[in-house]
């Protein structure tokens, strides 16, 4: 079984690995909202909401990678060494850009996910980089691809930095900085990854994805909500915007909306939970526009 500090290791093995490298790493999923209650908590600072979910478990790596890595794409060899230095195998289909680690005995169970992403495909127009849905691909190659996700407008705006300090597999100490996205790029990354699952049983139908949206507006510190504000309003006008309000709308505009009850049906679920502030938040950070036709109307 894999826990958080399994992960833990295994990313500071990576940052290890990079150490006087110009890779900065934003840790996004599940590892990521992970990492930011922690930060929060260990804080005792006012949050958005007094109630949380219980922390839920995963595999996965979520990196993101700046934009202008990809661009300049000789900064990314050491990425592309250390993933093969530290034993990651690729997944078919999505090589270059996945990576998994079998467990003990060479297993699948206890094994170590790495999904390697990116901002939206906007970011490499009049460059080298070729983009696709799935793809963008540095040149020169360098053995490391990313997946684009569109919908981070704000990848690398308001980021959170956070020192990473604990153990290496070798058992030395280590620490190192990483950084989180702020709870407005998170929040647009998750909304999109429930559309995206909602109807799709091999991934709990979303409600993982429904149980996030709640713990990153739940953690979400007052200059953070202030910034988040100052976020809708720059880019009410952007499509993923639009569409972001539309989504809320429709699945988490009431409790009795698709999406709510897919997050009630969460096993990390548990009756106290702030809903109504927590409808109330999400649809103060994306309304929806009058001017758009929707199902939730």
């Amino acid at each position: 079984m894999i826990t958080m500090r399994s992960l833990q290791t295994a990313l500071l093995d990576l940052l290890h690995e990079l150490q006087n490298t110009d890779i900065r790493l934003i840790i996004g999923g599940g590892f990521g909202i992970y990492l930011k209650t922690d930060h929060v908590r260990r804080l005792g600072v006012r949050t958005l909401l007094r109630e949380w979910p219980e922390p839920r478990s995963t595999n996965d790596l979520d990196l993101y990678l700046r934009p202008e890595l990809l661009i300049q794409s000789a900064k990314l060899k050491p990425l592309a060494e250390s993933i093969a230095r530290l034993g990651y195998q690729v997944i078919p289909g999505a090589e270059k850009y996945q990576f998994v680690k079998p467990g003990p005995g060479g297993v699948p169970t206890g094994s170590i996910k790495i999904d390697i992403l990116t901002g939206p495909e906007s970011c490499f127009k009049g460059t080298r980089v070729k983009t696709d849905a799935r793809r963008a691909r540095p040149h020169p190659p360098v053995g490391i691809h990313a997946h684009p996700v569109n919908e981070a407008l704000t990848l690398e705006e308001g980021l959170l930095p956070k020192t990473l300090a604990g153990r290496l597999s070798s058992g030395d100490d280590w620490q190192a900085e990483i950084f989180l996205p702020h709870p407005y790029t998170f929040l647009m990354m998750k909304l999109f990854a429930f559309k995206d699952r909602l109807n799709d049983a091999d991934k709990e139908l979303g409600r993982y994805h429904a149980l996030d949206l709640y713990t990153i507006l739940a953690t979400t510190m007052e200059t953070e909500w202030r910034q988040a504000l100052e976020f809708r309003d720059q880019l009410r006008d952007e499509p993923y915007i639009v569409e972001a309000g539309q989504l809320v709308l429709r699945h988490f505009s009431a409790r009795d909306r698709l999406g709510m009850v897919r997050m009630m049906e969460s096993p990390y679920y548990r009756p106290g939970l702030q809903l109504d502030e927590f409808i109330s938040a999400l649809k103060e950070l994306f309304p929806a526009r009058l001017d758009t036709d929707s199902e939730g109307n």
